[in-house]
């Protein structure tokens, strides 16, 4: 029985896969990226620029204008308004409460952030233009990274998910802060102020333990207008937002779990792969090999499939080697390596960058979408190859030889 039963097991495993949660949400990334693709490069494509970027006829927001600024500027301001809520949950009572819990994430981030953006330099720092780049492989997908790792089922260890999850977590951060300092410009003292006026609201009724979502979902709207006519992004306004919901519980869940369960599937379902379709269409007819190879796409893909692994296995050796922190409980040398790797999947977060670092340049923008696509696919595949190869199935370990 054992003969037959581990084939079928091996065989149906992905096929169950798909239907987990760490699994689905970047199984879906992965369809909606080659959607994109394929209607960019058919006989749509005209009808697909049009949808995103041809101008609306009316918009009650002046200055979003397109489908492509409403889904950028709008609908991911959710989308980081429940990273904050993450954030800030793991903060307080989760995976990063502690000094000792963040000590590895943090590290791994950091040196995940800025060997990419070393490596991206060292490719692309040549041209003053394509500078302000650089950020663009620093981040990580965490739902194309743990539906990736979903994939390989319960072979990877529990701590090595977790480990995953709080460097993504960290790393989404990290990326808030460098669109925050780096991708802001042309202030507008009136708006700012406007918008710390209302932030201060919200800590107000945050200390006076207003326990309703519904003006705290008033205010943060209120926020993102502001913010939006600032010169900040607007989407730092969903993070900032964010840290002002209460935690505290009165009864059940706190105001804060109860926001982040009911948005979360919405972000990870909708949000985000209609940000992917509007984002990841590539026209690649006249690009070609010399267009593949320019030297954005390919610092952007160097950036994410080495730059990222290289910063985060060796941040982690280098700590466990020194006592500042321990590798994740369980996991092996080559495990960590394939989890490190797959870190280098920066789907969403390096798309929204990308459309940051280079506003009005068309065909910049798109080497950057084919870098990225290229850079996650690769991390893709080698960070599931190796995982694949160097985990066991718990079935498998126990199982006894015939």
């Amino acid at each position: 029985m054992a003969d037959t039963k581990l084939p079928l097991r091996s065989v149906f495993a992905p096929v169950r896969a798909l239907f987990v949660s760490d699994a689905s949400a970047g199984v879906l990334l992965i369809f909606v990226a080659a959607a994109a693709m394929l209607v960019a490069n058919s006989a749509l494509a005209h009808e697909y620029y049009q949808l995103f970027h041809g101008t609306m006829p009316w918009t009650p927001v002046a200055k979003l204008d397109t489908a492509h600024l409403w889904i950028n500027d709008g609908l991911m301001a959710i989308f980081f308004f429940v990273v904050g809520l993450e954030v800030k949950r793991e903060l307080i009572c989760g995976q990063l409460a502690t000094a000792e819990q963040r000590r590895l994430p943090v590290l791994a981030a950091i040196a995940g952030m800025a060997a990419p953006a070393a490596v991206y330099m060292f490719f692309a720092g040549g041209d003053p233009q394509l500078t302000r780049g650089w950020a663009i492989p620093a981040a990580t997908d965490i739902a194309f990274a743990m539906g990736v790792l979903g994939l390989l089922g319960s072979r990877v260890p529990a701590s090595l998910r977790l480990f995953l999850l709080t460097v993504a977590i960290v790393d989404d951060i990290g990326a808030v802060m460098i669109i925050a300092v780096f991708y802001t410009a042309n202030l507008k003292l009136a708006w700012l102020v406007g918008s710390l006026v209302v932030l201060g609201i919200m800590v107000g009724m945050n200390k006076m333990h207003v326990s309703r979502i519904s003006p705290y979902l008033i205010m943060a709207a209120v926020l993102w207008y502001c913010v939006l006519h600032s010169g900040v992004h607007a989407t730092i306004a969903g993070v900032v937002a964010a840290f002002t919901i209460p935690m505290h519980r009165l009864s059940g869940d706190s105001l804060l779990e109860k926001l982040e369960h009911g948005l979360a599937p919405w972000s990870a379902y909708a949000i985000v792969p209609i940000f992917g379709f509007a984002n990841a269409g590539v026209e690649l007819q006249g690009i070609g090999m010399e267009g593949i190879l320019a030297p954005l796409p390919l610092a952007i893909a160097a950036g994410l499939a080495m730059g990222k692994q290289v910063g985060i296995f060796s941040s982690i050796v280098i700590a466990d080697w020194l006592g500042f922190a321990k590798r994740p409980k369980g996991a092996s040398w080559p495990e960590i390596w394939g989890v490190s790797v797959l870190c280098g999947i920066g789907f969403t977060m390096s798309l929204f960058i990308g459309e940051l670092a280079f506003p009005g340049y068309r065909l910049l923008i798109d080497e950057a979408k084919i870098g990225i696509l290229l850079g996650s696919i690769i991390s893709a595949l080698i960070g599931y190859g190796i995982l694949r190869l160097t985990t066991t199935h718990p079935d498998d370990r126990t199982a006894e030889p015939d």
